[in-house]
């Protein structure tokens, strides 16, 4: 097919209450949503960049800088979904607005064409369990009462947000009230690993992972601390591409990958390091980052891939927002259901999608 254009959409959604992790504190959600217009049909991407460059290099405004200057202006004549990235291969990084707009490409090739998102990444399950994640509180009664909410509708999993100072209390807490809950936790590149000793004081708390403790590029240093702690290490950050989880599976350095397709690059690379992972009997999982429904109906078509055997962060819609840009994902005893529908199998609501639009912008391709 032959794409026309791009519209890139700046949308603002608040969220429903504040969300803090180690990095900072999120009270809107500010993100780009990108629509791939070809001759066959449109399809939508969502570019999962945050405002700021604090969980990753990219940042909302860089990523439409990019799209804009260099990565839409290089896909003219014939495209599909899967040569996106060897056209975009030339240009360094920018992982992010390369998976958004792989991702509008592909789902509007996988419309054309009349095959679900879940059909082409290869899903063996039409609905998945969903985890929640939970931000750093303000102390450990509201953590309590956030996770007896997040228990009580039903979720298969709770994740903790932790940081040095918030960490071996507030897992206590949870464990002691929630003895059999699935139970993990995020640290977000919080620690050194001189903290390895401290760390250790989590693994009482039967914990099934501990995820990103230590900076992106600490390969060898999480390949230490899996030697001193028994909760087994999950990487986040630190996992890019395929190449990068194939070292850090070589090095020891995790026994579990978080799968975030922005993060490394679009859902055909997550697929390639789900099939990676799968070979070496790692387990994986799908990610989230607070994604509006177009990205939430692809990150439940990727969770439900075979080697992702632990529920993710892809939970209703109703736990970020008030009111989602697409039909919400409800969450029905404690999972979500894959969408069937040709390609996302989910299109925004234009009322919805205005009312939290701030701007928009066409790039022509000619």
């Amino acid at each position: 097919m032959k794409l026309d254009g791009v519209e890139i959409r700046w949308i603002e959604m608040p969220l429903k209450s504040p969300f803090r992790t180690s990095f900072g504190t999120q009270t809107v959600r500010q993100l780009l949503l990108l629509r791939a217009v070809t001759d066959e049909g449109e399809g939508w991407g969502e570019c999962v960049a945050m405002a700021d460059p604090v969980y990753s290099t990219e940042y909302v405004e860089g990523c439409a800088d990019v799209l804009r200057r260099f990565l839409v202006p290089a896909l003219t004549g014939p495209i599909d979904g899967i040569s996106v990235a060897p056209r975009l291969a030339r240009f360094r990084g920018h992982r992010m607005a390369k998976a958004a707009l792989e991702m509008a490409v592909l789902d509007a090739e996988l419309r054309a064409r009349g095959v679900s998102f879940g059909r082409e990444l290869g899903a063996v399950r039409d609905r998945v369990p969903c985890g929640v994640s939970v931000g750093i509180m303000n102390s450990v009664p509201e953590l309590l009462d956030a996770v007896t909410g997040y228990v009580d509708e039903g979720y298969a999993r709770i994740k903790l947000k932790i940081e040095p100072g918030w960490d071996v209390e507030p897992v206590r807490a949870v464990r002691e009230r929630f003895a059999d809950v699935l139970l993990q936790v995020d640290a977000n590149t919080a620690y050194t690993l001189g903290d390895a000793r401290h760390l250790a004081k989590l693994d009482p708390f039967d914990l099934l992972l501990i995820e990103q403790p230590l900076d992106e590029e600490e390969l060898l240093a999480h390949a230490e601390l899996a030697k001193v702690v028994r909760t087994p290490i999950c990487l986040d950050e630190s996992i890019t591409s395929a190449s990068s989880a194939a070292d850090a599976i070589k090095l020891g350095a995790c026994q579990i990958v978080n799968i975030k397709p922005g993060r490394v690059g679009g859902y055909l690379e997550a697929r390639r390091i789900h099939d990676v992972c799968a070979a070496h009997g790692i387990a994986v999982w799908c990610g989230g980052m607070l994604e509006t429904g177009i990205g939430r109906a692809a990150n439940v078509a990727l969770a439900a891939l075979p080697g992702c055997t632990l529920p993710g962060d892809t939970s209703a819609s109703d736990r970020y927002y008030q009111m989602d840009i697409t039909e919400p994902f409800v969450l029905d005893d404690g999972h979500l259901s894959v969408p069937t529908g040709p390609g996302l199998g989910v299109t925004p609501l234009p009322d919805a999608l205005d009312a939290v639009t701030v701007k928009t912008e066409w790039i022509p391709v000619t």
